[in-house]
């Protein structure tokens, strides 16, 4: 095998495009594609830089009787729950990357709403049930409650509605997150350019729901300055939850926005390693978030404290981090 030829396999099995090895080596696409095509051969010092990115020896790259590498190179199994290194990149054409990318800004909007909606889903049972206890409404406990959960059920079915119908849309995409890819020529300039572009914005939108999720808690310690009325500390508590879910909306939006430019870009979470490590994750990620949902709604239903059990998905979420955190420590230190 000619050098050419390693080029181009060492470059598609770490799933980078020749503009992107371009970059890496600090040399132009069209420098990187004569390698390829043996028009001309690179100096020493890119062979070495080469060496040293695709984690092969230079005795490899040089020596066209070579045809393995010398095990330098790091390979991970589908043991480890990652993809065998041998698999095709996935190729993504500059029309997917514009769809994807469109697509993606419409949902944003949709899925941000869907979460808020989750999030302030028991404000009515609370409004209700303070209501009918402290004699504002005259309505039986039973009206009071059953309303309340009805409304909050609609609440939930709706955001559920709009997760299914934005999985459905995004599943043609599926591959970003699990799959290693490699863009056409253009792919990864464009997409930097909008994620450029889109710095500012998603800076202020984090600035935003930062703060919404630091003054939330402010309704609450106001009331309590000022009285202990059970209604008046119900109707700061939905005040809250109307807060969160603005900051979580904000959130949201900007969140959903910024990884479809880095599942293109496979940065962030959406490296090769990082998306090895989700592979494995996976499963216990889902059975992680059905305990927690088990938790809350028992808890809520068995106390019917709904205006204070909200406070296990915040929970929940640190904890989430924390769990994937160690499990992804753990991994890297079993296969070192």
């Amino acid at each position: 095998m000619i050098l050419a030829d390693k080029i181009i396999t060492l470059r598609k099995k770490n799933g980078w495009s020749q503009e992107e090895l371009a970059e890496k080596l600090n040399v132009t696409r069209q420098s990187v594609s004569k390698w390829e095509g043996a028009q001309s051969v690179p100096d020493l010092n890119k062979i070495l830089l080469m060496s040293r990115i695709f984690e092969v020896s230079t005795d490899y790259l040089l020596k066209d009787e070579l045809e393995e590498p010398d095990g330098t190179q790091n390979t991970e199994s589908l043991e480890t729950g990652g993809f065998e290194e041998s698999v095709p990149a996935r190729r993504v054409s500059m029309e997917e990357a514009r769809a994807f990318l469109d697509i993606k800004e419409k949902l944003a909007g949709k899925i941000a709403f869907a979460v808020s909606l989750c999030i302030v889903s028991p404000v009515c049972l609370i409004f209700l049930g303070a209501a009918q206890e402290t004699g504002r409404i005259s309505i039986s406990e039973n009206m009071a409650a059953g309303a309340g959960l009805l409304i909050l059920l609609l609440a939930i079915a709706i955001a559920v509605a709009v997760f299914i119908s934005s999985g459905i849309r995004m599943g043609q995409y599926d591959y970003l997150d699990k799959d290693r890819i490699e863009t056409d020529y253009g792919v990864t300039g464009m997409v930097k350019d909008q994620k450029s572009e889109y710095q500012g914005t998603y800076t202020r939108y984090h600035i935003i729901g930062t703060c919404c999720c630091i003054l939330a808690a402010t309704p609450l310690f106001t009331m309590l300055m000022f009285t202990e009325e059970d209604f008046m500390m119900a109707m700061a508590v939905c005040v809250l939850l109307f807060i969160v879910a603005i900051g979580v909306y904000f959130f949201v939006v900007a969140g959903v926005r910024w990884e479809s430019m880095q599942k293109l870009l496979q940065e962030g979470d959406y490296t090769i390693d990082n998306k090895k490590n989700e592979a494995a994750f996976e499963p216990v990620s889902k059975a992680y978030w059905l305990v927690a949902t088990a938790i809350y709604l028992g808890y809520s239903f068995y106390t019917n404290a709904w205006e204070i059990s909200w406070i296990v998905w915040p929970v929940a979420g640190v904890l989430f981090a924390a769990v994937k955190v160690i499990y992804v420590a753990s991994v890297r230190n079993k296969h070192k």
